[in-house]
């Protein structure tokens, strides 16, 4: 059983990199952001919610959040394991996890941390936003975004590194060459891949 979470800035390779682990571990990459942009492609009553809050520039409410992701952790095939992406960005949501994981007497094995220059992520989801079409990703938003991380998700951060559960790892680079620092960094902490 492997339970990991992936944090970094907007930007930062955490959904490449989310699926690449997931891939590796066997466990289900969980995206709060994809679990919201499906329901806003769906036209969902929480997809409209959810479309006006990041068409802002904010974060969607962690009350939200917090249901969405308790509701994913029961299912079948996160049991055996997953890694988070996008969630916990508060430390209520810290909070609120830690509670989702006791009810099965679970506990995170470690958080990654992907660390890359603001100016360079900027630059990546500009080019990101202009390949994809993605109407929100503005240079004012992504800046924006990049403030709101550091101010509400660093703290996160400085949580689970209290814990010992932090692993810094260099997300710039090519996709393998992270990919690989990644196991690395995972084995480093006794959390290798099952041969």
């Amino acid at each position: 059983m492997t339970r990991l979470l992936i944090v970094g800035a907007p930007g930062a390779g955490k959904g490449t990199q989310a699926a690449i682990i997931a891939e590796t571990f066997g466990i289900p990459a969980i995206s709060t952001g994809d679990i919201f942009r499906a329901n806003i492609k769906e036209g969902t009553e929480l997809g409209l919610k959810i479309q006006e809050i990041v068409s802002s520039g904010s974060y969607v409410p962690d009350s939200l959040t917090n249901e969405i992701v308790r509701d994913r952790l029961r299912q079948a095939d996160a049991a055996d394991g997953f890694l988070l992406d996008g969630y916990p960005r508060t430390v209520d949501q810290v909070t609120e996890l830690d509670s989702i994981l006791a009810e099965t007497s679970a506990q995170l094995d470690a958080v990654v941390r992907l660390v890359a220059d603001p100016d360079e992520v900027v630059a990546r989801l500009l080019k990101r936003a202009s390949e994809q079409g993605r109407a929100d990703d503005t240079e004012e938003v992504i800046r924006h975004r990049q403030d709101v991380y550091l101010e509400q998700t660093e703290p996160v951060v400085a949580a689970y590194a209290e814990r010992g559960l932090l692993v810094d790892v260099d997300g710039l680079g090519a996709v393998d060459e992270v990919a690989a620092r990644v196991r690395e960094a995972l084995a480093a902490r006794g959390i290798a891949v099952a041969v």
